[in-house]
């Protein structure tokens, strides 16, 4: 097939013609006797040369050398330290493909794994949810460096496929008032006693604050101390937190101000947190996923749902706003402790005619559920699943092997207490990793009695080849 595309297109055999994109943002080509090349910095359909700098049996690996015939979709890229050059940041990889190509290519992405992993197939693709493209990134771990070479601090993100940072000073993906920060802060800790023992600052940004989070390996001095002040003293709204050692040390350098916080307008709930927990990167996406997700759940009022991995309540209290009852589940004690907090929160916010419905939280590991625990919690109308990278193939099996008890009694005898309990007559699924979420798939249509009704793509982080996804899934009646 390869070979006859030479032949036809005529061109030299050196030369290759670029398929699609792999998940890392690489262009696929196929050599004349049809062994893949992985070509950094090429686009589908285009002619280009690349130099191969790795090789094995099956496969080679190179970068464009050069560009025959260019993609339509090819673009200049929107910030001088993306490339392929020496040096180059690596925390972007398809600034070199317009916005919405990137959509399509994520979307293709998020069809190939539920179809060639899960063999499960949506019955309506949902239109992508987009955002912004630039100044949309309000939480990053930027890496510090004192490079003795160059007599200076470099504050930023990785270089390209090394350990090295990049010599960044302006970051568009990042808000513009942190961006203009990248030097600031290089000249920050270039002046203090510790720069050579504080290696990351991780940023946060909320509605109103900007949380810096410094790690140091060494108890910072008194004069330390102060700069970090006199910088958040000339720098509005941003905010010091230490971080000595684990993530559990991070602390407010000074008690006192706004409280690090986003808001959820469409349903008045306000959500206060700490710079180290987990919330979305993307603020403007994270608002619209929301809605999303609840207008596809289609709760009512009578409804039970369970929110299962609901974090800070990012959806849970959403939820609230709409069903009868709610339950919260995430993996810790002090998770749900401050999911309670926010709760408690919102309750004394909300107006007297728009109550929140009764809210519960309860912890429990996720990665080790059984059927038993699932009948524990209780049976749920509709489910709302958010997990992290690793998925949900435990909570999804326990609904999957309940499923099959039901079905046949005799083989699978029912577990205690299972008569009365019911399968949720939807799921609506929020992943943020294309496998995990065709894996858990494929347990819920081919073993847990499921179909796939709707399925699409969330651009959570443009410029990236991360794929933010929504899947909607129906019990067959």
């Amino acid at each position: 097939m390869t070979d006859d595309i030479h032949k036809t297109e005529n061109f030299p055999p050196d030369w290759l013609l670029v398929e699609s994109l792999d998940l890392e943002a690489q262009g696929v080509a196929h050599r004349a006797d049809g062994k893949v090349v992985f070509i950094k910095g090429a686009l589908p359909f285009e002619l280009v040369s690349a130099n191969v700098h790795r090789k094995k049996n099956n496969w080679e690996q190179g970068a464009v050398t050069a560009i025959h015939r260019e993609s339509s979709q090819r673009v200049q890229p929107g910030c001088p330290h993306f490339g392929l050059h020496e040096g180059a940041c690596g925390g972007c990889k398809m600034q070199h493909l317009h916005a919405s190509a990137q959509v399509a290519v994520k979307q293709r992405v998020l069809e190939d794994n539920l179809w060639h992993l899960g063999k499960v197939k949506a019955d309506t693709i949902l239109r992508p949810i987009e955002g912004p493209t630039w100044a949309y990134r309000y939480r990053a771990r930027l890496s510090v460096r004192y490079v003795r070479k160059k007599g200076e601090v470099l504050v930023g993100f990785h270089e390209r496929k090394s350990g090295y940072v990049a010599d960044m000073k302006a970051c568009p993906v990042l808000p513009p008032h942190v961006s203009d920060l990248l030097l600031p802060l290089r000249r920050l800790i270039a002046s203090m006693e510790a720069m050579q023992t504080c290696p990351q600052i991780e940023l946060a940004c909320g509605d109103h604050v900007t949380a810096l989070v410094l790690r140091h390996m060494e108890p910072l001095s008194p004069g330390d101390l102060v700069l970090l002040r006199d910088f958040a003293a000339r720098h509005a709204g941003v905010q010091w937190w230490l971080q000595p050692s684990g993530p559990e040390t991070v602390h407010l350098l000074d008690q006192g101000g706004e409280t690090l916080s986003y808001d959820l307008p469409e349903f008045g709930v306000h959500m206060p947190f700490k710079p180290t927990d987990f919330t979305q990167v993307n603020p403007h996406i994270n608002r619209v996923l929301v809605s999303r997700a609840l207008r596809l759940l289609d709760t009512k009022k009578h409804e039970r749902v369970i929110d299962w991995f609901c974090g800070l309540g990012n959806f849970t209290l959403p939820l609230a706003t709409q069903a009868g009852e709610v339950l919260g589940v995430e993996g810790s004690e002090a998770l749900v402790a401050r999911s309670r907090e926010n709760f408690k929160l919102n309750q004394a916010l909300a107006p007297v005619n728009k109550a929140l419905a009764a809210t519960n939280f309860v912890a429990r590991n996720l990665f080790e559920m059984t059927p038993e625990l699932l009948i524990q919690d209780g049976a749920a109308d509709k489910w709302l699943v958010d997990p992290p990278r690793e998925g949900a193939v435990s909570l999804v099996q326990a609904l999957a092997d309940l499923h099959q008890q039901k079905l046949d009694p005799v083989s699978h005898p029912a577990t205690v207490g299972a008569a009365g309990w019911t399968a949720p007559k939807r799921i609506v699924y929020v992943s943020c990793n294309p496998s995990t979420l065709a894996r858990d798939a494929d347990l819920l249509v081919h073993q847990a009695g499921y179909r796939c009704s709707f399925a699409g793509v969330v651009n959570m982080f443009p410029h990236t080849a991360h794929v933010e996804s929504m899947a909607v899934f129906d019990l067959e009646v």
